[in-house]
């Protein structure tokens, strides 16, 4: 077999091994022995991740979408979705792993429960094959998390073990129906209504996008009991089997939307008519409950961004480390390693800011975190989610761009990651909605003040540098323009709600760049140095170019 230089031959390839900053991240926030386990089930993962469930990846997106069979022989209509057996085997595969399960139930070998910051590892590196299946973890994440802090005893026994299987029971998949025709992400306009019955409560009408559609074991569902208020106030959490021994529950499926990426998940349109289910803790708070799964939904959508960022880069590098133009390499000229030095630097921190939230959000959920830290935390899930959305299509275009012609050909990776990134500044909340939480986090909890006090206090733990110096101003500026949005009229605040979470996330990745070059050095140093001066466009004309002159030893490893 011939091996192109810089290309791994087939088996070999691994997301994990060579990740020396997702390394470090697990070092720094798992305890000693979990995070020997997680070093070796990474690596395994690492590898299946870049072999196996990337040649199924490949299948599934192009000849193995899931297919909607919805009639038997009969004409009775049994809404069944066909997917393809390698699909089958990823998510065989994948939930083996824990990487849902571990949440919430001790893992073997180490006698207690795993924690989000090795769940998200183990997304980070699915979601460089196969972020379209990562779409139904995280859908089956966020069903397990209700399900673990909402339900009552009863219905959580009847489900979550099903959820959080691990090859040891039946694996019920999750999903979570919020979206209607006539609502869109006005939720509070649906119409789907629960009837109660002698027998419980049956679901009644129709969700219009509805993603895992025929493969959920159970679904979580907002509903309006009849009588309740109208809006968002009168809505209902209910979890809902998808089969009830072994028949449809009363539900159909009506079409699966033919989608522009992630075609690994089946999205359709679902109709209820007198499907059974189950309340889900206080009936007065399920929208509440929704937005609490949402918000980890959020920060799923942000690793499964941060994961094409890191298949963009790496098939980027590959590549121009390997083409010759002109009579040179492609790494040779200055203007690629430019390009390249940038995105390293980017990729680098927008991932350590992330899985530092994750710490975060691992704290708010085992209710260790403070009320600030509560604040915090959502607004960080708004702005990095945004964010990273927003540059994993960044990344998908720069890598294409290098690979030329190529990158545009279906033989390659990267149309499939374009087509993947695009979704995920939709998914769970389009810039636009994410601007309105801020304005609520700002108008309700003073939220920018709590911004700005948690920037200073880790910008004045930091050696005195420049970088820092530049960073400090940046945040007397954004405190500034935060301090008179919070007195803005209502379509004020809407005009330049996004304009400033940009800032923000900037703010963020930046003081974490600067915290990596001063805890880690090496490469760390070069790059935290790179990042503020692209970030803030600091670098004059015919002025050094960092970019090329750290090159050679930030990309020769």
């Amino acid at each position: 077999m011939v091996v192109l230089k810089g290309q791994a031959p087939a088996g070999e390839r691994n997301f994990y091994n060579k990740d020396d900053t997702l390394k470090k991240i697990l070092a720094d926030s798992l305890p000693a022995d979990f995070q020997a386990y997680a070093d070796r089930e990474l690596s395994s993962f690492g590898r299946l991740a870049a072999n196996e469930i990337d040649e199924r990846a490949r299948h599934t997106d192009r000849e193995g979408a899931p297919k909607l069979e919805k009639y038997d022989r009969l004409g009775e209509d049994i809404s069944h979705v066909w997917v393809n057996e390698g699909y089958k085997k990823t998510v065989e595969e994948t939930y083996a792993t824990g990487i849902v399960g571990y949440v919430h139930k001790e893992i073997p070998e180490l006698g207690r429960k795993g924690n989000y910051i090795y769940s998200f590892a183990q997304g980070y590196l699915l979601s460089q094959s196969e972020p379209g299946f990562y779409c139904p973890v995280t859908l089956t994440m966020a069903t397990a998390y209700l399900l673990d802090h909402f339900a009552d005893d009863d219905v959580k026994a009847r489900f979550l073990p099903h959820v959080c299987a691990t090859g040891d029971m039946e694996l019920f998949e999750g999903a979570t129906f919020l979206t209607e025709r006539q609502g869109g992400s006005d939720v509070g306009a649906n119409e789907v209504k629960a009837v109660e019955t002698a027998a419980g409560y049956r679901l009644y009408g129709e969700k219009y996008f509805a993603s895992n559609a025929g493969m959920a074991g159970v679904a979580m569902v907002l509903a309006r009991i009849e009588g309740a208020a109208e809006g968002s106030r009168g809505l209902t959490l209910f979890a809902v089997p998808w089969r009830i021994e072994g028949e449809l529950n009363g539900i159909k499926i009506r079409r699966l939307k033919d989608k522009l990426g992630v075609r690994a998940v089946p999205s359709g349109e679902v109709e209820f008519d007198g499907a059974e289910a189950y309340v889900v803790g206080d009936s007065s708070q399920g929208l509440k409950y929704m937005m609490e799964a949402l918000n980890l939904s959020r920060i799923c959508n942000a690793v499964a961004s941060i994961g094409i960022m890191k298949r963009a880069l790496d098939e980027a590098a590959e590549y121009a480390d390997r083409r010759n133009a002109f009579g040179r390499k492609l790494t040779e000229f200055p203007m690629v390693q430019d390009s390249m030095m940038k995105l390293r630097a980017k990729q680098e921190f927008e991932t350590a800011a992330i899985f530092d939230l994750i710490g975060l959000y691992d704290r708010v959920t085992a209710g260790e975190a403070s009320a600030e830290e509560q604040i915090l935390n959502r607004l960080l899930i708004a702005i990095l989610k945004k964010e990273s959305a927003e540059q994993a299509i960044h990344f998908s275009h720069e890598a294409i761009e290098m690979h030329g012609g190529n990158g545009y050909i279906e033989d390659f990776v990267t149309p499939r990651l374009l087509r993947d990134a695009q979704v995920l500044t939709v998914w769970e909340g389009t810039a636009n909605i994410l601007g309105l939480e801020l304005i609520r986090l700002v108008n309700k909890f003073d939220a920018h003040k709590v911004f700005v006090r948690h920037i200073e206090g880790r910008l004045g733990k930091l050696s005195p540098a420049s970088e820092v110096d530049v960073v400090r101003g940046k945040l007397v500026e954004s405190q500034d323009e935060l301090t008179a949005f919070a007195g803005f009229d209502a379509d004020l605040q809407t005009f330049e709600a996004k304009g400033l979470m940009q800032k923000m996330a900037w703010l963020f990745e930046n003081t974490v760049a600067l915290e990596w070059a001063e805890k880690h050095g090496g490469i760390y140093v070069p790059l935290a140095e790179i990042f503020t001066e692209m970030t803030w466009d600091t670098r004059v004309i015919g002025g050094e170019m960092k970019t090329v002159k750290h090159f050679g030893d930030v990309m020769g490893g």
